[in-house]
């Protein structure tokens, strides 16, 4: 089989090719998936250089997230050959075959294709965990995310949105408000360089913000800290700014807002049964038709560095999707 292999870590991609492959031999537990549809995540982008938390010996497939159908099972998996399955693990999505954990796979719900399916894990359970499950977000919240072009960010401001929260919606390219707008219909879009605080009381008439989602990180925490209502919450997700912010213990004390960190996989992991029951939640959402994923571009695997390039970028709104 083909897939796209890490052979080392490197700044510019130079250690990622397209290679033949063995086709995996399914472990114990494992089930064997033909991909149909994978889609990149910022993590995948960190791993090839070696950047992410996670750090898999090279030389690995990488690849978090994945759409496609059962190949070989094992008794007690509960899926069977030809299931339509989502899901992923770490690494292993960016290859024609993949043999994942039975317990990282769930069927597809109904009317959901292999794209979105392949883009509806990651983000949306990231974004649930976060406003849901540790922000308590209510039906009413007024919610600011940043990074609302990125597939996370998306995902945030579609999720806030089904459940009846109002959002507004935070980018430094003003050049991508229109496609934010088209996309997800928040209540405001605003440009998030520089002071933004202003312009957030304004349209909140004063009350600011109960929630602000953050993958950012940088100047653009530094200001939410000033967004955030009195008792409200400000969910750190991610860096993609690149500096990690530092805020002095007497802000959140005199403004009395919470800081909470976001890390939605080892929230799963440590607390499984929640886990499940958030990414049972995203699903039925989505069966309902009530949240969908929003779609940048689809690529061949072939066209793997175009697609890296374009998150390294910073140029997609919604996510990029390989068909191997």
């Amino acid at each position: 089989m083909r897939g796209l292999l890490v052979r080392s870590l490197t700044p510019d991609l130079s250690g990622l090719e397209m290679a033949d492959l063995p086709r995996p031999v399914p472990a114990d537990g494992n089930v064997l998936v033909r991909v149909r549809a994978a889609s990149l995540n910022y993590p995948d982008l960190l791993m090839t250089r070696g950047e992410y938390q996670f750090k898999p010996p090279v030389p690995f497939v990488p690849g978090m997230e994945m759409a496609g159908e059962v190949i070989e099972a094992g008794p007690n998996s509960r899926f069977a050959p030809g299931d339509r399955v989502m899901g992923g693990a770490k690494t292993g999505a960016f290859a024609q075959i993949a043999s994942l954990p039975a317990g990282t796979l769930r069927h597809i719900p109904a009317g959901l294709d292999f794209d979105r399916a392949a883009s509806l894990g990651a983000a949306y359970v990231t974004a649930y965990t976060a406003l849901v499950e540790l922000g308590g977000m209510q039906e009413g919240d007024t919610v600011l995310v940043h990074g609302a072009s990125g597939g996370v960010g998306l995902a945030a401001c579609n999720l806030a949105r089904a459940l009846g929260a109002t959002v507004i919606a935070g980018t430094h390219d003003p050049a991508k408000m229109s496609r934010i707008e088209s996309a997800v219909a928040p209540a405001a879009v605003i440009d998030n360089r520089g002071r933004f605080r202003d312009n957030v009381a304004e349209l909140t008439e004063g009350h600011l913000c109960d929630l602000v989602f953050d993958p950012v990180g940088g100047d653009v925490f530094d200001e939410s800290t000033r967004c955030v209502a009195f008792g409200g919450k400000l969910l750190v997700v991610g860096f993609v700014a690149g500096r990690i912010p530092q805020v002095a213990a007497n802000i959140p004390l005199i403004k009395g807002f919470s800081i909470v960190g976001v890390r939605a996989g080892e929230y799963a992991r440590r607390f499984p049964d929640r886990g499940a029951r958030i990414a049972d939640a995203v699903a039925r959402l989505a069966a309902e038709g009530r949240i969908t994923p929003t779609i940048d571009r689809t690529l061949p695997l072939m066209h793997w560095r175009e697609g890296f390039e374009a998150m390294a970028s910073g140029s997609l709104v919604g996510k990029l999707v390989f068909h191997p």
